[in-house]
This record gives structure tokens, sequence and C-alpha cells, in this order.
């Protein structure tokens, strides 16, 4: 399958690093001019140095935009005023060794409040303004990087599996709502990830215990998802791969779906 995106125009947010870092590059490849955003303009600077030395001829930019505000989102509106393709990836967790109703009942506002607008408002506020100009261009293409905790909710990390499920409500309920104009909303659903946040947790563990980050890694997956079916965490180019091909023309008769790339994680079929 050959995804052409010349003349188009995406977005991807949290893009300096892991998933969103791969989307951005896999969008590239396939002809897109990719806008990178992270919140610091180093760390942009510093990606789209990087996708262009490893993409000679790809147009890139970046814009350092801190989404989980509103003033940022539409500081970030203003210098992109128009968009093909919005990938919503920019997002967090708090990974923490929470089980019991204590820990959990402990967590605080300020943790649910600020994963809500990070992981979720950052993505209505950006879709907001971009998808009506989607429509009125009859193309156009939305994605939710969300997770297998949309659907698995972890106890060890209730508040961001919260944000995760939120995502499917919002991808569902915009893809309902631009039904039959020629704009897709999806979501993706990564499963454990080599991604920046989980890869540095990994590490941590690794170096804790005097362990190799291969022996953290299944460790991790025996106590947190034993139902894993490729019993190894995902790459981030393997889960860019299915937000690439979200994006596509290819996938115009895919809308309003919850697409995994869990490695078999979720154990139903639906």
């Amino acid at each position: 399958m050959i995804v052409d995106l010349k003349g188009r125009t995406a977005i991807v947010t949290g893009s300096t690093a892991g998933i969103g870092r791969a989307t951005a590059e896999g969008l590239a490849r396939a002809g897109a001019s990719v806008v990178v955003n992270g919140r610091t303009q180093e760390r942009v600077d510093q990606a789209v140095r990087e996708i262009r030395a490893a993409l000679p001829g790809s147009d890139i930019s970046g814009i350092a935009a801190d989404l989980s505000t509103a003033e940022g989102a539409s500081a970030f509106i203003a210098q992109v005023p128009d968009a093909d393709i919005l990938a919503n990836n920019v997002g967090t967790a708090l990974i923490r060794d929470y089980s019991g109703i204590a820990d959990i009942a402990a967590i605080p506002d300020e943790d649910w409040i600020g994963l809500f607008h990070l992981n979720v408002m950052s993505g209505v506020r950006l879709s907001r303004y971009y998808l009506p100009r989607m429509v009125d261009k009859g193309w156009g293409r939305v994605v939710f990087v969300s997770s297998e905790s949309a659907l698995n909710t972890p106890k060890e990390m209730l508040d961001y599996g919260m944000t995760k499920t939120a995502q499917l409500a919002v991808s569902r309920g915009l893809a309902e709502a631009v039904a039959g104009t020629g704009v897709t909303v999806n979501a993706v659903l990564p499963g454990p990830t080599r991604s920046e946040i989980l890869g540095n947790f990994i590490a941590e563990q690794a170096e804790t215990n005097g362990i190799t980050q291969d022996e953290a890694e299944q460790g991790f997956l025996q106590a947190l998802r034993p139902t894993t079916l490729i019993k190894r965490f995902s790459t981030t180019d393997e889960v860019a791969n299915m937000i690439v091909y979200a994006c596509s023309d290819q996938a115009s008769a895919t809308s309003g779906a919850a697409l995994r790339v869990d490695g078999g994680v979720v154990r139903f079929v639906a």
C-alpha cells in the first residue's frame, strides 16, 4: 500500500518524541507538510532539525505551544490557520505504585484536572477549530491517540485511564457529527510502547533493580499486561503506521472507530 499525502498539511501534537515523533516522520515520508509541536522551542527546533536531516526534502515546520491551556491552543491556531490532518497525540501519564483504594483515593484534584486538560481538552480545542474547516473542504482526517487503557481501566493509572476513555467518547461523537462530509474521525489505541515516558520508567526500574531493560519490560508486562499476545512492547513506528493509515485516502471508509494496535492486550473481540 502506497500512502500519498502530497498537498496535505498535517498537525501532530506532542511530536518531539515518542509516538508523536514517529507519526510526524511517517506523515512526512508520505509527502505531507507536517507541523511538529512541543512545549518548548528547544525541543521543537531539535525535532525539526532531526526530521529534516532524516528525510531530506521533507516539508517540516514546528510550533512551541502548551496545548493543555486555552491560551496555548489559541496561539497555536493563530500560526496554523488551516490543516487537512490533525493527529491529537499530545498527552502524558503519571505512573505510580498506586493499586489499592487508599492510594487511589489520595490522587489529588490537580492530577485529575491536569491530565484531563492535556490529554482531552487539547484535542477538543484543536478539533473544534479545524474540523469545520475540513468539512467545508470536503476532506479531512482527525485521529485521537488514545490507549488500551481506555478499555482496560488501569487501577495504577486510574486518572490516565479516565482521560483515554474520554477521548473515545469525543472521537466517536465528532465522527457522528461529520458523517457524510468526507471527513473521518478515529481513535488509535496503542498498548505498552517504547515511548519516551514509559521508556524512561522502564529504564529507572531496570537501574533500581539491577536488571536489563528487556527484563524490566518483561516484568512490567507480566505484572500489569499479562494478556499481551506479542509478549513485548510495541515500537513507536508500529503505532505510527496505524495512525498514518487512518490519515490516508485508503482509510476513507473508516470513521468512528477505535483502532487497536495494542499487541493483543485487550482480550475481547469488538
